[in-house]
Order: C-alpha cells, then sequence, then structure tokens
C-alpha cells in the first residue's frame, strides 16, 4: 500500500523507516548533522508546499520533507494495515 505525504509523493508504507517531527528531532545535532549530508547528497526531496512538520526517512535513506504532522500521517498508516 501507499501513504499520501502531501503534495505529489506518495510512499509504499513498506519503504517507511520513520517519521519524525522537525520540530522536537531538529534540537539535535546529530539529526541537524544527519539532514545536512542528506541535503548534500541530493536525497532530500520536498513535498510540503509551505514550511515543513515531518520527515519521512525512507529504506534508501530518502528524506521527504512533509506538511502534515507525525500524528497524521501515523494514522494514515493504521488506517492503510487495518484495510
Amino acid at each position: 500500500m501507499y501513504i499520501y505525504l502531501g503534495g505529489d509523493a506518495a510512499v509504499e508504507d513498506s519503504r517507511i523507516v520513520g517519521l519524525f517531527d522537525l520540530d522536537n528531532t531538529s534540537w539535535s545535532h546529530l539529526t541537524r548533522k544527519f539532514l545536512s549530508r542528506a541535503q548534500r547528497e541530493g536525497l532530500v526531496k520536498s513535498a510540503a508546499e509551505d514550511i515543513p512538520r515531518t520527515f519521512v526517512l525512507c529504506t534508501d535513506q530518502t528524506v521527504i520533507l512533509t506538511q502534515p504532522s507525525t500524528a497524521a500521517l501515523a494514522r494514515r498508516l493504521e488506517y492503510q494495515e487495518r484495510i
């Protein structure tokens, strides 16, 4: 199944490693370092039309910036599992 991340982005749920809130995780220097490296390597994609609230880490190390909150994306994943 695919989960809609916003904009024109959808990802297969089995490829999702984690959903991370940018406000909470960006405090860590390790997260900032990881996101900077991913940006330099061209692995960051944006599905947000405005300021992103969440980043989704995929198995291929792609980072997708999204507008929906981690809670909203988690609910979408749970709903997909019930179907």
